[in-house]
């Protein structure tokens, strides 16, 4: 049963002063959102620039770029030290308003807002704590998600719930279009949470410790496709690993990333083989699902391909530049 909402002690003030944490493309909506309403943001605080690439090219975050435009003060610590506190505490917060800015805040830090802080996270906490939500929504193949807006605690998305919003799945989302439809809810919700906030009126409820799940980084190697699993699960991770790391094999010791695809569990001209061909074996084409793939339990469809150091390619322009590929064996 779903404990009720409690409410708050704490009065604030009609409007609030606002220090945005951010740092990824998941949070400009939201800053865009505060920045445009009644409530002042006095500052955002973002990841330290970085270098990209070969040349170390000196990369700004999105946030950091979108306040730019904003007129907004930067703060940038690469510890939030006594430093970064003193910083601030100079712009006079009274709320601290947090998406995905990518650090924990201990006691001291978070003692410097009146009104205490608050946490966008992309899943219906308690389930999915922690780094990658989203893909771990897609991987699971469930059939809704969500945002969730939390008071911020010392442990990691463990606050109480002041809102939620919930966001069907049609199962064909990847990763980056599921960010983006859940940036713009969260920002939507993200915004009404402030205004309760300053009204004082806004409730909460503790989130059920016997029900969360987590979640922890990906790393690149994540993507790598295990061809005996079920069509359905490798088409999942096609969609959930895009658009990074990519879910991807190996075709002649190369790499080749798998950008689209659809599972075939159960398709209407399968044979019987004995044995049957091993998984990873390219067994054919087929003109409107494209190039078909066994697993450990019915066929994939690779609908769009890129090997490695080349440009991604429809399935059957790829087949135009590799005239060897059906019979070959992916991965392995």
């Amino acid at each position: 049963m779903t404990p009720p909402l409690i409410r708050p002690r704490r009065h604030v003030t009609d409007s609030v002063r606002i220090l945005f944490a951010g740092t990824p493309e998941i949070a400009v909506p939201s800053l865009n959102t505060l920045a445009a309403g009644r409530d002042e943001v006095v500052g955002v605080l973002t990841a330290p620039d970085r270098g990209v690439g070969r040349g170390r090219r000196i990369a700004l975050s999105p946030v950091k770029e979108r306040a730019a435009k904003l007129g907004i003060p930067v703060l940038q610590p690469n510890r939030l030290g006594r430093d970064a506190r003193r910083s601030v505490r100079e712009l006079n917060p009274d709320l601290l308003v947090c998406v995905a800015y990518g650090r924990m805040f201990g006691p001291k830090f978070l003692a410097l807002f009146r009104s205490g802080g608050i946490n966008l996270h992309p899943s219906l906490l308690p389930r999915y704590r922690g780094p990658a939500p989203i893909p771990a929504a897609i991987l699971a193949g469930d059939a809704q998600t969500g945002v969730t807006i939390q008071a911020l605690a010392l442990q990691m998305d463990a606050g109480d719930i002041l809102a939620q919003g919930v966001v069907p799945l049609s199962g064909t989302e990847t990763t980056g279009t599921l960010t983006e439809r859940l940036a713009d809810v969260g920002a939507r919700i993200l915004a009404e949470t402030v205004g309760t906030i300053a009204s004082g009126n806004q409730a909460s409820r503790p989130q059920n410790e016997d029900d969360a799940t987590y979640t922890g980084l990906i790393n690149k190697s994540d993507g790598e496709i295990d061809w005996s699993t079920p069509a359905e699960v490798i088409e999942r991770a096609v969609r959930a690993y895009q658009p990074w790391p990519s879910a991807f094999t190996t075709f002649k010791g190369q790499r080749l990333n798998v950008l689209e695809s659809k599972s075939i569990s159960d398709p209407d001209d399968a044979q019987v083989h004995a044995p049957g061909p091993a998984p990873g074996t390219v067994i054919r084409v087929d003109t409107e699902q494209g190039i078909l793939v066994e697993t450990g339990n019915g066929q994939l469809a690779l609908a769009k391909l890129q090997l490695q150091s080349r440009k991604a390619l429809s399935w059957n322009s790829f087949l135009n530049g590799v005239h060897d590929f059906v019979g070959a064996v992916l991965g392995g």
